[in-house]
């Protein structure tokens, strides 16, 4: 019988440098890329309803849907070594606007086949201040 390689959890570092693929890839309106780091049942929770991968990087149909962006507020929570929970505040601007806009994200990542993927995502909007 063999033994099984006991995996460790990631750090923050880690998957914040993940979603920050994510977030680069609405700047660069690059879909596979988005494409790539979503899971197959990816479902993402939104003020507009729910999506798919499909939906999610549909949004690049026609150009990138974001310009600029910064990421603070972070906090990991490790649910096991494998599945992890990153929430986080989003301050960005879409393309042709100066307006920042802001919400409250949180992120499902998974380790499946040793390559993480986001399964689950939920963005809350924040009121601007």
């Amino acid at each position: 019988m063999s033994v099984e390689e006991r995996k460790t959890a990631p750090s923050l570092a880690e998957i914040l440098e993940l979603e920050k693929q994510v977030w680069t890839a609405l700047v660069e309106g690059d879909a596979s890329a988005d494409r790539a780091l979503l899971s197959a049942d990816f479902l993402g929770v939104y003020p507009t309803g729910f999506a798919n991968r499909d939906d999610h990087v549909g949004q690049f149909a026609d150009a990138p849907t974001m310009s600029r962006y910064e990421l603070s507020e972070t906090k990991l929570r490790v649910l096991n070594a494998d599945i992890v929970l990153l929430s986080y505040r989003a301050d960005y601007q879409r393309p042709d606007s100066d307006a920042w806009e802001a919400m409250l994200i949180s992120s499902l990542w998974e380790r499946r086949h040793d390559v993480w993927v986001n399964s689950f995502s939920q963005d809350t909007p924040l009121e601007a201040q």
